[in-house]
């Protein structure tokens, strides 16, 4: 069967997440606002319109709390690169789901990928790495990772985000993904357990122009009951042993919720799709599969004590 190991972050840092979300809060804290910015950046519309400039890269990471410099070379090479990375994207989709969805490929050319890319536990900018030709996920710190860029292709076209749609991201990471969906959808609320990760990267979204996304440091195992009327799509992004009930149950009606399930540090992990009918009848598909680093908190203490029971 077809496999991508889109979620994977580099073996040697799991154990590291793992001690990281044990020591994070086990319930959700106030939302996190994004850093103030301090310095002038265009709203990430501005990119496909093509002032994404050096300067403004820079004016970005600086508002962003990430300050870095970066050469005329290395970003313009950063852009070429990305005009593969389209067409890669472009002929991928095509290839699994028939047709790239021109919404996903719009949200893709909007984001500066570049922007995203950096190590927070070493404080080191990675953004002239971005668009590697063999797409491949990076180390960003704390044990966690930014997912190559064909598998979040892949698990936002199956989301299948629509205009309307308020979306729950479990696992911020680089907020990246959450990022990709903030263009297409009406909002995103995104958890992260990584206590240090959640909060520097709570900064990322104003100086780039995105105001629709709300990020929490907490255990995404519960959700985020405080938003009304639920979510019309949820997505996870680390691997769980079940589906967690709070997540079925913060599900709308007509909803999406996209979950790797497998056991931890393992592979043999794949994708589910779970729909829920206007009846609130709950069906799931086995899509691809795929290695992801393990959700953590509430489900590894559950997972624990299930394995000292045997």
């Amino acid at each position: 069967m077809f496999r991508r190991t889109f979620g994977a972050a580099v073996l040697a840092t799991l154990a590291t997440r793992t001690r990281a979300q044990a020591a994070a809060p086990g319930a959700a804290q106030a939302a996190a606002p994004a850093a103030p910015a301090t310095s002038a950046a265009p709203p990430v519309s501005a990119v496909a319109a093509g002032q994404w400039t050096r300067e403004a890269y820079i004016a970005a990471m600086q508002a962003s709390g990430r300050p870095h410099e970066i050469s005329a070379g290395t970003f313009e090479a950063i852009q070429k690169r990305k005009e593969g990375a389209l067409k890669q994207i472009d002929r991928y989709l095509a290839q699994r789901f028939g047709k790239a969805d021109p919404a996903v490929l719009k949200a893709f050319g909007e984001l500066p990928r570049e922007y995203y890319h950096y190590h927070y536990a070493d404080k080191r900018p990675l953004g002239g790495e971005a668009y590697e030709t063999e797409a491949k996920p990076w180390a960003i710190g704390f044990g966690s990772a930014l997912s190559d860029y064909l598998g979040q292709a892949y698990m936002t076209q199956a989301a299948a985000p629509k205009a309307s749609d308020v979306v729950l991201e479990i696992g911020t990471g680089s907020g990246f993904q959450s990022s990709l969906l903030s263009r297409i959808v009406k909002s995103v609320y995104s958890i992260e357990i990584i206590e240090p990760l959640g909060k520097a990267v709570a900064g990322v979204y104003k100086p780039i122009g995105i105001t629709n996304v709300s990020t929490r440091v907490g255990d995404g195992f519960f959700g985020w009951p405080e938003v009304e009327g639920g979510f019309d799509i949820i997505i996870v992004t680390c691997a769980a042993q079940y589906v967690p009930p709070a997540l079925f149950k913060q599900l709308k009606p007509g909803g999406r919720l996209l979950i790797p399930i497998g056991q931890p540090f393992k592979r043999g992990q794949f994708l589910f799709i779970y729909t829920k009918d206007a009846e609130g009848k709950v069906s799931s598909r086995k899509d691809v599969g795929v290695f992801f680093i393990p959700m953590t908190g509430a489900m590894m203490k559950g997972q624990a004590a299930s394995d000292a029971k045997q």
